[in-house]
């Protein structure tokens, strides 16, 4: 039995202050644009590198393969996997890091020009807010590298955290250490007890039990953090006039970062 232990983390996708999703985005947020990054996969640019990317992978991957062979123990599969990483994430950096800057400086061109306070990715847009992704190709497609904006994002209503700081706190790092902890016990046990199992009833039932004692702990370890996050952010969010708080993944440009603040809270208690 294989399954992977998930790390601990709030996904904190969006926290509204206000009720009623539709209505705080269609009306609410004045100044929001949002932008489809999957799209920008199309553009020549990303198109070009992502063809030397896959090519370079696959070369790596015969290259480590060839040098597999001759790797026997685990200690030395290991730095040989890490080295594998370590070389591909060195050569999507090298490739995909200018672009993305690129992209980045033209979300904020056009940004500046809508008087766009915050752009957000356009997965977590219900309704409203405009659409800059054609805006943004056209802008990269363009002769030139794009220009950055003279003037620096207005004041948002929106606002995010970063739930990797949040990640850091004791707290959390306490309850992901013993989230663990606890998911190896339990994955050791239910491989014992599968080994003496002879029907696939038992085997589903070792399971399903092994899942119910995971998902019980997540819910003993996770549930009062959320809750006390999830507290922490309406409260600042609600003394900076905030009317919607989302977690930075979901942030492309401009916002308020309130993380200070929510960590701050967290840390009194």
């Amino acid at each position: 039995m294989r399954t992977l232990l998930p790390k601990i983390s709030l996904l904190l996708l969006m926290t509204l202050v206000a009720a009623g999703v539709p209505h705080v985005l269609a009306a609410g947020i004045t100044g929001i644009g949002y932008l489809d990054q999957n799209a920008l996969a199309n553009v020549p640019s990303f198109r070009a590198a992502n063809k030397k990317f896959v090519a370079f992978r696959d070369q790596l991957q015969r290259e480590f393969q060839t040098r597999e062979k001759n790797v026997h123990s685990q200690q030395d599969q290991q730095k040989l996997a890490a080295e594998f990483q370590s070389r591909l994430a060195q050569r999507q950096r090298e490739l995909f890091g200018p672009l993305f800057a690129a992209a980045q400086t033209a979300v904020a061109s056009v940004a500046s020009s809508k008087s766009l306070s915050v752009v957000v990715d356009k997965r977590i847009v219900i309704v409203g807010g405009q659409d800059i992704t054609q805006n943004v190709i056209d802008l990269l497609e363009s002769p030139g590298a794009p220009v950055p904006p003279v003037n620096t994002p207005p004041p948002s209503t929106v606002g995010w955290v970063d739930q990797n700081q949040i990640d850091q706190l004791d707290q959390f790092k306490k309850a992901q250490a013993q989230f663990v902890q606890f998911g190896e016990e339990q994955r050791k046990a239910a491989q014992d007890k599968l080994r003496s199992a002879k029907t696939d009833a038992d085997r589903n039932k070792i399971y399903a039990d092994y899942q119910k004692a995971i998902d019980d702990k997540r819910k003993e370890l996770v549930q009062p953090l959320v809750d006390q996050t999830r507290s922490a952010i309406e409260s600042v969010a609600k003394k900076r006039g905030l009317l919607l708080v989302i977690d930075r993944s979901n942030l492309i440009y401009g916002g308020t970062d309130v993380t200070s603040d929510v960590v701050a809270a967290l840390k009194k208690g």
